[in-house]
């Protein structure tokens, strides 16, 4: 079932982000909300700002917009059209240039907050105008650089895991986030398209999920040979080390990037950030390669939790892999929302033991980006190797 927090306001975002976790449930419309009220501490001063975190490593970052059509391959979902890609490149960037870019579109951001029956209290152009670090027509830095793939949860849109992208970015990454056609409740598209979610409608069964997560794999082979190959379709392309190429992904695009890596062995590394695997994982493992599992620490996610996926996965891991929980996390934490709803006082009263918007995305990124510090750059990352006083919210589970 899907995992709801314990505060009416958070609920209704959480219930967004935690609908892929199990074996999807969607309707033809939005989820409905299980709250029919605000929580009271709600401010409605639209001239709020909300902010991402300034990223933490040495280089500014850059961000290209990208379309993609794969011609060999119908939409799962609409099979009358092609399969169509929207990304987002973040780069590596020399300081003081560039221009500064919305979070999401104003349309994008309203379809988002709609869809969860919070319109009225978060505004859609408070959104989309969030303050991050990504600059338009940044010079790229000089160098070569491994690539992250990102994929976000099912019915939500790629700028979620902003926060994620850039921080990578800052710190020597090109990072390509995908919004997969028909699977989020509103991505711009060229031609002033707007596509939502008609998987949220049809994929009903456990079988429907399995076959989702099959798909996103296709989209990220694809996606490589379009940035990797012998005219890549991005103008900075040579910004990419084709020889270190990783993935991770949020709910079910974390499914997707160990389903990516069983179809591709261009991707070196995996992360599954809180998401159902959906027999992602072959039975005879992933080649060796090292694989990460991020996620709540309760009752689904733990070993032996009801989410027997990742019992399954971890026993079928061959390579270096962590299988590590976070205290106070609900499944919306890996994203960018909870953050913003700290900054525009939406929370509404917490347990001493939830995390915070900025801690647990602040833990994300550590986590993450050690990962691929350690597997694509090969330099040690003691944050792995074990518990940590600085981070006590991070268990190492060992089944």
């Amino acid at each position: 079932m899907p995992r709801f927090s314990a505060t009416p306001t958070v609920a209704l975002l959480t219930l967004a982000l935690a609908l892929p976790t199990a074996v999807a449930r969607p309707a033809a419309a939005a989820p409905t909300p299980t709250h029919a009220s605000v929580a009271p501490s709600v401010r409605s001063d639209t001239d709020t700002r909300t902010s991402l975190p300034r990223p933490t490593g040495p280089y500014a970052v850059g961000r290209d917009t990208l379309h993609f059509v794969d011609h060999a391959r119908r939409d799962p979902w609409v099979p009358d059209t092609a399969r169509e890609l929207m990304v987002s490149m973040f780069y590596p960037a020399l300081p003081g240039t560039g221009t500064p870019t919305p979070y999401a579109t104003v349309r994008e951001a309203r379809l988002f907050l709609k869809s969860y029956g919070l319109e009225d209290v978060f505004p859609a152009q408070t959104l989309s105008a969030t303050t991050t670090s990504g600059r338009v027509g940044a010079r790229p830095a000089r160098g070569r650089y491994p690539l992250v793939v990102l994929s976000p949860g099912f019915g939500v849109s790629r700028f979620t895991l902003t926060g994620l992208a850039e921080e990578l970015a800052s710190r020597g990454y090109g990072v390509a986030a995908v919004d997969h056609a028909y699977e989020s409740v509103g991505t711009a598209f060229p031609g002033g398209r707007m596509l939502t979610c008609v998987a949220c409608a049809k994929a009903r069964s456990e079988q429907d999920m399995e076959a989702l997560t099959t798909g996103r794999g296709k989209d990220v082979s694809f996606l490589l040979d379009r940035l990797t190959g012998p005219r890549p379709a991005w103008r900075y392309a040579g910004l990419i080390d084709r020889n270190r190429i990783g993935m991770a992904g949020h709910s079910v695009g974390g499914a997707s990037a160990a389903a990516a890596m069983a179809r591709d062995r261009r991707i070196r590394a995996g992360v599954n950030i809180d998401g159902a695997f959906h027999a992602a994982v072959p039975a005879d493992g992933l080649g060796g390669r090292p694989f990460m599992m991020l996620g709540t620490d309760d009752g689904t996610h733990r070993p032996g939790g009801t989410d027997t996926s990742w019992d399954q996965a971890w026993g079928r891991l061959d390579g270096w892999k962590r299988w590590l929980t976070v205290a106070g996390a609900t499944h919306s934490s890996f994203s960018d929302i909870p953050l913003f709803l700290d900054e525009l006082g939406l929370s509404g009263p917490q347990s001493p033991q939830a995390l915070s918007g900025s801690r647990s995305l602040d833990i994300t990124r550590a986590y993450v980006g050690a990962f691929f510090e350690l597997q694509l750059k090969h330099i040690p990352q003691p944050l792995l190797t074990g518990p940590t006083p600085t981070e006590p919210e991070v268990i190492f589970n060992n089944p």
